[in-house]
């Protein structure tokens, strides 16, 4: 590991100061240490921002809730408010990795996790997000894990996060803090950047921008659901995941809320996908209208070619049990 420098900031002001001047956030450190062992992140500076509080759930106006920046997920998924009104997200954490990461990993650091791309964690190899204009080992090498939807010529990896998929199905939004200027607030939609060219920035964060909570509106209506696939039982990514949120009134879908993960470089969400359920009967036909809308455009590199059959498939099953 690289030397670096460490600091503690004792307030959010001191956290921020310490950010505008080029310090790297750190919280859990469930991702940004693993990486800065293997130096695919070398940074001169860290500010631990452990103690300056964000870490409440509570409720808002219209029946929402905010959630700290740095809530535990362990913390988070056994809340009540979040177990009683939001199930997905609830169970969408306790897919994620195991219960020590959990209880060390941040909620706003599993939105910021960075891929778990093979290449991207090889140094050897090329990858454009770990050095840019290198190439990317991934298209034309083994791509198993890798994206179906959303990829570009420079970089087909996915993001890693349930908690992501669950939180974009809810359409949570994320409240930031910024040194010298006004914080923001950013849907988690927009959080997000596609590869494009630039694979290597993969949020509209600025330099020192802070994430301090996550807010999420009142539950939908409808009933919800996590599915993930993976390959082993527990502590591991999803090859495919799906968050929903579906309500259906005298047989008839009146609301379709669907994210996906393993699918693309950031939680995916098909609003033709939803458009498709919402005024339909509910049943197989509706059901193969969204998985041709949600996979249309969706492209195999490989040993990835199953991810899309998959994807069809797991998006019916969860749909009949939603509808059921």
């Amino acid at each position: 590991m690289k030397p670096f420098d460490f600091s503690r900031a004792d307030s959010l002001d001191a956290a921020l100061a310490a950010g505008a001047a080029g310090a790297r956030y750190i919280a859990g450190g469930t991702n940004l240490i693993d990486l800065m062992k293997l130096q695919v992140e070398t940074p001169d500076r860290l500010v631990d921002i452990g103690r300056i509080g964000l870490d409440t759930v509570e409720e808002i106006d219209r029946g929402g809730v905010r959630i700290g920046a740095l809530v535990p997920n362990s913390d988070l998924a056994a809340h009540p408010l979040i177990r009683s009104r939001y199930p997905v997200l609830a169970r969408a954490l306790l897919a994620g990795a195991s219960a020590q990461l959990r209880n060390k990993a941040s909620a706003a650091g599993n939105l910021l996790q960075r891929t778990r791309c093979y290449y991207f964690y090889e140094t050897a190899a090329r990858c454009n997000k770990r050095e840019p204009g290198s190439g990317c080992d991934a298209i034309g090498g083994f791509n198993r894990i890798h994206a179906v939807l959303g990829g570009s010529p420079s970089c087909i990896a996915t993001h890693p996060s349930d908690m992501a998929v669950a939180m974009r199905a809810l359409d949570a939004v994320v409240v930031t803090a910024r040194s010298g200027s006004e914080g923001r607030r950013i849907a988690l939609g927009d959080l997000y950047r596609l590869p494009g060219d630039t694979p290597e920035i993969e949020t509209i964060l600025e330099p020192g921008e802070l994430i301090t909570a996550i807010d999420l509106p009142a539950p939908p209506a409808g009933r919800q659901l996590y599915r993930k696939v993976r390959d082993r039982a527990s502590y591991a990514f999803a090859l495919v995941s799906v968050a929903a949120i579906v309500a259906v009134e005298d047989g008839i879908i009146t609301s379709a809320d669907l994210a996906f993960g393993g699918l693309a470089p950031m939680p995916w969400r098909s609003a033709e996908a939803e458009a498709a359920l919402v005024g339909q009967p509910a049943g197989t036909t509706a059901f193969e209208a969204a998985a041709d809308a949600l996979l249309g455009d969706a492209r195999g590199h490989g040993h990835n070619d199953f991810k899309i059959v998959l994807a069809r498939r797991m998006l019916i099953a969860s749909l009949r049990d939603l509808t059921a």
